[in-house]
């Protein structure tokens, strides 16, 4: 009697297609390929926009300049970054910039690396030395890429990107430092050779 039972059990999990009350066209659904015509819609187009207004679930709750690295009413970047800057966020942001940005712009973020000496159509510029851009440039270009320089908007979020921006500032404070900048409790360490 319990193997009786079991069949139409073990029936139903195999997934056969028989139709119980309009689930046997489970396997038979119509849908909608991207950039393809649809007859559904009266401009016979299946992609749609979303509705005006539609937030995507991942920025929900944040900053509008935490996500873009741009004022609003003028559309410039912002000067500053819109996190907490501590020392985690700047180490976080280096482990961040020693993946995917130190293979091009070296480890210190001068331009000097393998891979830019073998770039034959023009090598990466020296983070080091660059004009006195805002920190929302800086995000933006990590954000959406720039000449070469692929984006990192699906590799890294926001926060991390900022991390990023943290880090580049601190190189190049560290690249442009004299021994005086250097707190007095710190110098005879530096002197000596060794880390501070």
């Amino acid at each position: 009697m319990r193997c009786l039972l079991l069949i139409p059990v073990a029936w139903v999990l195999t997934g056969c297609s028989v139709d119980f009350q309009g689930w046997g066209g489970m396997k038979q659904q119509p849908k909608a390929l991207p950039y393809r015509e649809s007859a559904f819609f009266a401009d016979e187009r299946a992609m749609r926009q979303p509705p005006v207004g539609t937030v995507p679930r991942d920025r929900r709750g944040k900053d509008r300049f935490l996500l873009t690295g741009k004022d609003a009413p003028d559309g410039g970047y912002v000067d500053s970054i819109p996190l907490t800057v501590t020392r985690e966020l700047v180490e976080s942001g280096g482990r961040s910039f020693d993946i995917y940005c130190a293979t091009c712009h070296g480890v210190l973020g001068d331009g000097v690396s393998q891979v830019a000496k073998n770039m034959g159509l023009r090598e990466p510029p020296s983070l080091v030395d660059m004009p006195p851009y805002p920190d929302g440039y800086y995000y933006d270009v990590i954000t959406q890429g720039f000449g070469l320089m692929p984006a990192y908007a699906e590799k890294l979020t926001p926060e991390q990107r900022w991390a990023v921006v943290a880090y580049v500032r601190a190189l190049q404070e560290s690249q442009r430092a004299r021994l005086e900048d250097v707190p007095p409790e710190a110098r005879p360490q530096l002197e000596k050779g060794g880390p501070p």
